[in-house]
């Protein structure tokens, strides 16, 4: 088995901020791995938050030489995994001639609604985005700071019939979030995503949660699942957080039989990274797979958007 790594550069439509910084770019990984004259391909996004660089998980590809049943025991949950887990998924159906969800013994896919990310911003800015938006039927707003309620009023102005869900990034305290909840049911946000910092959460346990909590940075893989009970109501899956296609579709499976509500989300990453995404998103309670509608140039095949959401890959780009 050959495999080659890849990095590449998607320059985004517009400026995203989150608390923790803003980007111009999405740096990718791209993986192909080929044997027997077939090839297949994967992509990742190395996250500096948990330690990653372009650098660091390239030579975590370059250094793996097993097969693709030695992924889990040689490489850490992570971006790497990711990147060669969905390669060798790629390549595997193509070898077969079956698509990845046949293989899976799952249904076709269908097109699932997926939300739409409006980056932090001042409250008049995050209004105009907001307005541009608003014929889109689910929002999810970056937040993350001391003075989000004048931001939150201003998206609400902006789009007052899109559903939102609110992403705080890690960005708030405890008393923040306390003071904010109320405002966030009036306002109709209905789900807010990791409130405060992994690994100073445990406060959630503590506080009323009027509205679903969901963990983002607090859930990486089946691991994680101990650690969340009695602090958050929903888990947000992604694919550079688990290692791949397969241990989510595992930690999807095991965190609905314990009561969580499911989330797939994704980096900012290009069409490559949401399609293997599209099959873990069927069904859940929210779907966020909008990076290729943030960026201002996609791979060459890209994922199909409409108003009935991200479709599945087409066999030319994945899967």
């Amino acid at each position: 088995m050959q495999i080659d790594v890849n990095a590449d550069v998607f320059r985004l439509a517009q400026v995203f901020t989150i608390s923790r910084g803003s980007r111009t770019q999405a740096e990718v990984l791209t993986v192909r791995v080929q044997d027997g004259g077939v090839q297949g391909w994967g992509e990742c996004v190395p996250y500096a938050r948990y330690a990653e660089t372009l650098a660091s998980v390239t030579a975590q590809i370059a250094g793996f030489t097993g097969d693709w049943v030695d992924l889990p025991d040689a490489l850490p949950a992570g971006a790497a995994r990711n990147a060669l887990d969905c390669a060798f998924w790629d390549h595997a159906a193509k070898r077969s001639g079956k698509r990845v969800w046949e293989l899976l013994d799952l249904p076709t896919p269908k097109p699932e609604i997926t939300a739409f990310t409006l980056s932090l911003d001042t409250p008049e800015s995050m209004q105009v985005q907001a307005a541009k938006n608003a014929h889109r039927p689910l929002l999810k707003i970056k937040l993350g700071t001391p003075d989000d309620m004048a931001r939150l009023e201003a998206v609400r102005r902006g789009a007052p019939d899109a559903r939102i869900i609110v992403d705080a990034n890690e960005g708030w305290t405890a008393d923040v979030y306390a003071e904010l909840a109320p405002h966030l049911i009036r306002l109709g946000v209905q789900m807010v995503e990791q409130p405060l910092p992994a690994g100073a959460d445990d406060m959630l346990a503590e506080i009323a949660r009027p509205l679903p909590v969901c963990a983002d940075e607090s859930c990486h893989d089946r691991a994680s699942l101990p650690s969340l009970k009695g602090k958050y109501d929903m888990v947000n899956i992604k694919l550079d957080k688990t290692g791949g296609l397969t241990e989510a579709l595992a930690l999807k499976q095991q965190a609905i039989a314990e009561g969580y509500g499911v989330m797939v989300g994704c980096m900012v990453g290009s069409s490559l990274a949401m399609a293997p995404a599209t099959i873990l998103a069927q069904g859940v309670a929210f779907t966020d797979l909008d990076g290729p509608l943030l960026l201002a140039e996609d791979r060459a095949q890209p994922l199909q958007f409409d108003d009935k959401g991200v479709h599945a890959p087409a066999a030319t780009l994945w899967g």
